[in-house]
Parts: structure tokens; C-alpha cells; sequence
């Protein structure tokens, strides 16, 4: 009796450490996800802004004090970074000073001590990526929370932030530029995973809205213009799930590309601090609804049925209005 016992209750404790184990796995593969409640009115409000970490220079001053006299007006919710938070080559530490001279003594707004939901860059992966991920900054500074690949529920709706430097074969080759790719077991799992796991995301939400944020771009008329990899890997699965809008930086400037194949919005705001001027890519045709190649940012208003998105000039002036419903797509 002992021995079978004994044998029953090893074989019981084998395999609650199988399901244990299993739970581990699965709930390492998928995205995190973090609540951010909308306003009592189920409405929500927030900037975008991308490449801008300069100490302040290079126009980021001027665009921060924008950013804070709009987020006031729409008495925003929190703010998006689309990467390249820190130039040119990250940070150096958990103690860098840039962190705080690039961030907290810049956008120094009330308005702007709100979340700031960040993704990573190119040039972020030239530094120590591990310290912009890491919660010390944090309580440097509560507003930031920088991640590889998570998703923030905001009750209308869901945003889908995505590491898309891992997916750029050229950095993997780049004699010029070191890379840090520390904490990722290999891109190709990275890679396989992300998708995997944004995908079975997507097709769970229940959300209003679709909004998915990466540092490169789908569909740009910028210098970088379209990231092949993120068309051949990325975007099926954003087609096959109905988004709504896809919101990138990288291209140092502000865009506005539309598509024949689905109703996503491809939306460029990547003009913190310095921006490319004199070029456009003129091959899109009527897909190109707007560009501007100098600084600048973007607000989003949602509604359960509508939403309202602006590109602002570095003076604080409109300079693109784009209007959605839930039942027809159109811009203006």
C-alpha cells in the first residue's frame, strides 16, 4: 500500500509540475497586457509622437511645448512614443542622464504627466536596451513604460505595440552600427512568437478599435519608406484581423498613406526633434493623403463610433484632419 501510495502521489506531483510548467510557457509567450480606463464619457484622448530624444534640441523643446498646449485642449489620456527614444545610439545605462534630459526636463507639461506608452527604435538597440525596459526608470520617472511587444486595453480600444526592429534583416548585417540584442533568445524565435501571439490578440479583442503601434513603417513616403519585412510578415495579419489603424516613426517626418487591400490607416509621426527635409516618395499616387517633412505631432480623438485624428506643425498648427466611423472610412 505504501509503495503504491507512493507512486500515485509522484506521478499527482509529475504532473501538477507538467501544468505548471505549461502555464509558465504560455503565459511567457503571450503579449502582456496593462488596463488604461477611458473617460467617464467612454471617450479617449492622446498624442503620438516619435524620434525624439535630442537633449531638447533640434526643435524638441519647441514640439514638447505643442504637445503640451494640445494635450491640455483635449485633456489627453496618455501618450504614444513610437521609438527611437534616445539618440543616436540609446542609453547607456539605467543611469544615463539623457533619460532625464531628453524626457522628464522636456516634456515638462501638466498635461504631459500622463502614461507614456513607448516602443523601441533602431537607434535605441544601438545603446543599452535592456535599461529603457528596465522599472528603474520607472521610478525615475512613473510616466514611462517601454516594453519589446505588449497591448494597453482602453476599453473602446485596444492598442497592440510591437518591436519591429528585430524584423529588419539589414541591422543584423550592419558593419556601421552595433546592435544590442540582448534579452531575445534568437530573432527568429522572437519573430515567429510575436506574430503568433499578436495575431491570436487581435482575433480576441473585442475592441471598438484596432490600433497596432510599431517604430517602422508599413507603408511611408518618407527617406526609409516601406519595410518589405513588416509587408510580407506584419500587415496579412493586420488585414485578416480587421485594425484599424497602424501608427509608426521611424521616417522623420508626418504621413498619411491609405490602402486599396483593407481600410488601415497608415499614419507616420515620427517628427520629435529632427526632421528630413526636401524629401518625399511621390510613387503612392492618391494613396498619399498628406506628408510633411518637418517637426510635428498627432493627436487622436475615439469615440465608440468615430474618430478624429490631427497632425500639428511644430508650431502648433493643423496641418492634416483625418476622420473614421465604424461605418465608413473616410479622410477629409
Amino acid at each position: 500500500m505504501a509503495c503504491f501510495f507512493d507512486y500515485k502521489t509522484r506521478a499527482i506531483m509529475f504532473l501538477r509540475l507538467v501544468v505548471l510548467v505549461c502555464m509558465l510557457v504560455c503565459s511567457f509567450a503571450h503579449l502582456q497586457r496593462f488596463e488604461h480606463p477611458a473617460k467617464a464619457d467612454g471617450t479617449l484622448s492622446f498624442l503620438v509622437v516619435g524620434d525624439w530624444g535630442r537633449n531638447g534640441s533640434f526643435n524638441q523643446s519647441q514640439v514638447a511645448h505643442q504637445m503640451g498646449r494640445i494635450g491640455e485642449k483635449l485633456d489627453i489620456d496618455f501618450v504614444i512614443s513610437t521609438g527611437d527614444n534616445f539618440y543616436d545610439n540609446g542609453l547607456k545605462g539605467i543611469n544615463d542622464p539623457k533619460f532625464e534630459e531628453s524626457f522628464t526636463k522636456v516634456y515638462t507639461a501638466k498635461s504631459l504627466q500622463k502614461q507614456w506608452y513607448s516602443v523601441l527604435g533602431n537607434h535605441d538597440y544601438r545603446g543599452d536596451v535592456e535599461a529603457q525596459l528596465s522599472p528603474v526608470l520607472r521610478k525615475i520617472d512613473s510616466r514611462w513604460l517601454c516594453m519589446r511587444s505588449f497591448i494597453v486595453n482602453a476599453e473602446i480600444a485596444e492598442f497592440f505595440f510591437m518591436d519591429t526592429t528585430p524584423f529588419v534583416d539589414k541591422y543584423i548585417t550592419d558593419n556601421d552600427h552595433t546592435y544590442n540584442w540582448q534579452g531575445l533568445p534568437s530573432l527568429k524565435t522572437y519573430r515567429t512568437n510575436v506574430l503568433k501571439d499578436l495575431d491570436l490578440a487581435l482575433r480576441e479583442s473585442s475592441a471598438k478599435w484596432k490600433i497596432v503601434i510599431g517604430h517602422h513603417a508599413i507603408r511611408s513616403a518618407g527617406y526609409h519608406g516601406d519595410t518589405h519585412e513588416l509587408i510580407n510578415h506584419l500587415l496579412p495579419i493586420l488585414m485578416a484581423n480587421n485594425v484599424d489603424l497602424y501608427m509608426n516613426g521611424h521616417d522623420h517626418c508626418l504621413g498619411h498613406v491609405t490602402s486599396q487591400d483593407s481600410p488601415i490607416q497608415f499614419l507616420t509621426s515620427g517628427a520629435g526633434s529632427k526632421a528630413w527635409r526636401g524629401y518625399v516618395n511621390s510613387n503612392y499616387g492618391k494613396a498619399l493623403k498628406f506628408f510633411h517633412d518637418g517637426q510635428g505631432f498627432v493627436s487622436v480623438e475615439l469615440s465608440p463610433t468615430d474618430a478624429r485624428i490631427v497632425f500639428y506643425d511644430v508650431f502648433g498648427e493643423v496641418l492634416h484632419k483625418l476622420s473614421l466611423s465604424k461605418e465608413l472610412h473616410s479622410a477629409m
